[in-house]
């Protein structure tokens, strides 16, 4: 009989099938059933060729932990995160999600001591071992980081739906206090109101050094675009680089300086549906620029405010536009991160460059190798990584803000440019950055293949 229940736990020479089946058994049910299901396959098939590791998988993850287990690696990725099911994320987040926390965030993960692999130590494999990674509270955020870090970035409303074919999800915001603000007329200035210690920015050891920039800083910091469904409403409005606080509201006062009022815009194609919308903009957003270049919002409104924030996105373990959040009245919160965005200018113009000079010469004949795309990972195609054009670089440096109404898999509108009332705001020292990173690297727009 004992026999039997030890047969039953497969090992690495079962067919990958049973392994599959056998290890969705123990998930933890934060994801859909039909991602966890790819996630898991698309590992298996990693190790099918690692027969120890995929051993130390199965063991690990059926005695939860119980027995010791080796490390248990794929490949690292360019930007280090993984493709699954259209979605990615930070490989070892992915599959200590899967197995051991559903709700966890990516700041959460410390590996134990005797992972060789861990995805912090940087090297060319990446350990996926649940067990090697331990839950700790989200560091850098001060006392309150673990509390913060829940309101943040849990509640994650929407997982896809049940074929797990749609991937954009909600991600709320609360305020860190769930203190109501005081009435308008006893509120002290605002610095003061939100001067707990757990909003201040978590400290950043590199934000001392300045970005090595050869161009003095532009006059405006960023430039307004309102939009009513998908059309542009008045001009852009620009905000003066002496600013550096701006408030976007629904009132009927003339705009200028530091406060762009959307209110007195007329649109000759504004629906009933709009009116509405924007009668509730109200007191709306501010949005602060500081030290070089970072972004912080402050929702003023009722309502809620629903933003595409690549750093956010990052920020929750989520691909770039793979996520809409959901920023709750009274909540500040950092939205961009001049230094984030830079890297990643510079990751991808590099990819893509080598892609399109890989590219040309297979078009050329001389196929090269499969190491030899730059360390392009299969998760993205040759034609793909090419296919990186000045347009995407360029959307590291815009924000969209949707006030009133969401989008997304949660809501009937599936795009922002379905929503009654919006702005996008180009940020002009990103975009500034941007132009050196493309003189120092042009990529050329994508050419298809034949």
């Amino acid at each position: 009989m004992g026999s039997m229940s030890v047969s039953s736990t497969p090992t690495s020479n079962d067919a990958c099938l049973s392994i599959v089946h056998s290890l969705m058994c123990h998930r933890q049910g934060g994801e859909s059933e039909s991602f966890s299901k790819r996630a898991i396959e698309s590992l298996v098939k990693k190790l099918k060729e690692k027969k120890d590791e995929l051993d130390s998988l199965i063991t690990a993850v059926t005695t939860n932990g119980a027995h010791p287990s080796k490390c248990v690696t794929i490949q690292r990725t360019l930007d280090g995160r993984l493709q699954v099911a259209g979605r990615k994320g930070f490989p070892h987040v992915i599959y200590a999600r899967l197995w051991r926390w559903p709700d966890l965030h990516k700041n959460e993960l410390k590996h134990v001591k005797y992972c060789q692999f861990a995805f912090d130590l940087k090297c060319d494999s990446v350990c996926v071992n649940p067990y090697h990674y331990e839950r700790v509270a989200s560091p850098g955020i001060g006392p309150s980081a673990g509390l913060l870090v829940k309101e943040e970035f849990e509640g994650q409303t929407s997982h896809s739906s049940a074929d797990g074919s749609h991937s954009i999800q909600t991600i709320q915001h609360q305020p860190a206090s769930s203190h109501p603000a005081p009435p308008t007329s006893t509120r002290p200035a605002l610095p003061d109101t939100f001067s707990s210690p757990a909003l201040l920015p978590p400290p950043d050891a590199t934000s001392s050094r300045s970005l090595s920039l050869s161009l003095p800083a532009p006059d405006y910091w960023c430039s307004i675009a309102y939009f009513e469904m998908d059309v542009q409403v008045g001009e852009t409005f620009k905000v003066p680089s002496s600013c550096p606080v701006v408030t976007v509201d629904g009132y009927v006062d003339p705009s200028g300086g530091d406060r762009f009022c959307l209110g007195q815009l007329s649109n000759v194609h504004r629906t009933e549906a709009i009116e509405r919308a924007r009668l509730h903009i109200g007191k709306g957003v501010q949005l602060e620029c500081k030290g070089e270049g970072d972004v912080w919002v402050r929702c003023l409104s009722d309502h809620a405010v629903f933003v595409q924030s690549y750093y956010l996105d990052r920020e929750a373990g989520r691909a770039p536009g793979d996520a809409v959040h959901k920023i709750y009245p009274s909540a500040y919160i950092k939205v961009f991160d001049l230094r984030q965005c830079h890297r990643q200018m510079q990751q991808q113009a590099a990819t893509a460059q080598a892609a399109a000079a890989a590219q040309a010469a297979a078009v050329a004949g001389n196929i090269p190798g499969p190491g030899s795309v730059g360390g392009i990972a299969p998760a993205i195609s040759l034609s793909a990584a090419a296919g990186i054009g000045v347009d995407d670089l360029r959307r590291l440096c815009i924000l969209r803000m949707s006030f009133v109404k969401g989008w997304g898999p949660d809501y009937p509108r599936q795009s922002i440019k379905e929503t009654p009332c919006w702005i996008e705001i180009h940020l002009h020292r990103a975009l500034q950055l941007l132009d050196e990173v493309l003189h120092t690297m042009p990529i050329a727009d994508p050419q298809p293949l034949d």
